[in-house]
Formats: C-alpha cells, structure tokens, sequence
C-alpha cells in the first residue's frame, strides 16, 4: 500500500476491523461463521455517516468517510448493507500527493459478512481497481475473475470492521491478542492486534473513553516498531474509531473523527 492520506485511511480501516476471528483468553481462534448464520447487529444501523479529518499536526491533509447507506438492496436473494468508504486529500495538499479513493462493500444483514467488494483507488497516479464477490458457503472469492479457496468467514478490509464492532469485549484482558484473517489484494493477509487498556482521548470533537489496541506489525517497513500504529475505539455499544496514529518514517500523522451522524447507542462521551 501507498504511503499518504490512503496508507492512514486503509490502515485505519484494517486495524479497526481486524478484533474477529478469535476470543480474547489466551488468543485462541474461534469459528464465526457457518453457512449465513444470524449475528446479532446491535452497533450500528443504517444511515450511520462517520466523518475523520486527516492531518499531520495541524497540518490539515485528508478526510475519509464511513457511510451505511439508508437503502434497501438485495444481492441475490440476501438483503445487504450497502457500505462505502471514501478517502481523499484536501485541496492545498493535493498539490503534493493527490489520493481520491473508494471503497464498497455489500455486508449480509443476517450473516455480517461480505458478499460483494469493489475498491477503486487513485494514490498519485497509483491505480487498483478490484471486484470481488464472496461464497461463504463453499469458501471461496471470485477476485476479478479469479477463483480463490479463503478460510471460513473471511472478510474484506471493509466489512471486517462492522462485523468486529459487534463482538463482546467486555472480558477482554491487557495484553489479549487477537487473530484475524483478512482478503487484501487477493491475499489472506494475517494480523494480530493486541489490547493496550483504557484511555481518554481528547479530539476537537470532545473527549472519549476509549479500548486501545496496537496492531502487531512487520518492523523495517512502513513502520518502525509495532507501537509506532495506535488505533483507539470507542468504549460503549458503537465501537467506533475515535483516532488513528501511525508514526512514520518522516513523521507521525492522525486520522481523527470530526463527525457522527445515525449511530445506532449514545456515544461514550466524556463532560
């Protein structure tokens, strides 16, 4: 992945739906799926808008949007949520690095796993255009024409984070980490995530309660040490981004939430 707006926005968006796939006690991985079983959907709802500013300091650089749109589709005969992610620089700083980026995912209402992905990115004339359709009863991805065998319910890097926002956190223990398997540029890419505790963040939004977690990432790329990505969650029945910091090789920079629209629970905001 690029670096940029795009490296933030996708980054944030896998870490944050990267907490499934596994209980929390002694990191052992659990089954989540099994031929469209209900789950429960009690984190967000239709309509919900998440709105992140994207900067360096106070350097304003970026916004990324989470959006559940208020329709009704079907694909097939299953009835979905219609999710799209939009990631793009502000004007000023696209003069340096232009990123407009779209992702889109069809989540089953019953089941909350993929069925269909579309990813239409533009990182600074950097181009990936994907369709990807997912049979979670035979295991597999048609990944723009090409038939691949996935583990048992997989998910794309879009849908995961609905699905996760819905998990059980409450016995989550300091140091718990969980294992996720997760379809990314037609690989199953594997992440371990690990639980930091509770912390109040302070944002120009207001303060919140937060679960914090750092992802457990590969040392001498992106990133220097697998502390150097911090994603922090809301700690109530939304489980939403509330800040994104990476620390790079020529900086750290943020992707903070600046609005909320339709959420589904009150907010864990503190006076």
């Amino acid at each position: 992945m690029k670096k940029g707006i795009a490296l933030i926005f996708v980054l944030g968006l896998l870490i944050l739906n990267n907490m499934y796939e596994s209980s929390f006690a002694n990191s052992r991985v659990r089954k989540i799926f099994s031929e469209y079983k209900k789950v429960s959907n009690t984190a967000f709802v239709k309509g919900e808008v998440l709105k992140f500013r994207v900067h360096w300091g106070w350097i304003e650089a970026g916004e990324a949007v989470l959006e559940v749109k208020k329709e009704s589709k079907k694909i097939g005969s299953r009835d979905v949520y219609h999710v799209v992610g939009t990631g793009k620089t502000v004007r000023a700083f696209s003069v340096f690095y232009k990123v407009k980026d779209r992702y889109e995912t069809y989540i089953d209402e019953e089941a909350l796993v993929p069925l269909k992905f579309v990813r239409r990115v533009n990182e600074g004339g950097y181009i990936i255009n994907q369709d990807q359709e997912f049979d979670h009863v035979n295991n597999k991805i048609n990944s723009d024409g090409k038939i691949m065998d996935v583990p048992e319910g997989i998910q794309d890097m879009l849908s995961a984070f609905y699905y996760a926002r819905n998990l059980d956190y409450s016995n989550i223990q300091v140091g718990d980490e969980v294992m996720v398997n997760t379809f990314v540029d037609d690989e199953i890419f594997p992440l371990r995530i690990r639980y930091v505790g509770l912390e109040n963040i302070k944002t120009r939004l207001g303060k919140f309660r937060c679960m914090t977690f750092h992802p457990v990432v590969q040392e001498g790329r992106v990133f220097d040490v697998e502390n150097d990505l911090t994603v922090w969650i809301s700690n109530d029945d939304n489980h939403i981004p509330i800040r994104v910091e990476a620390k790079l090789f020529v900086g750290s920079a943020q992707m903070d939430l600046k609005s909320y629209a339709g959420l589904a629970n009150p907010l864990a905001e503190l006076k």
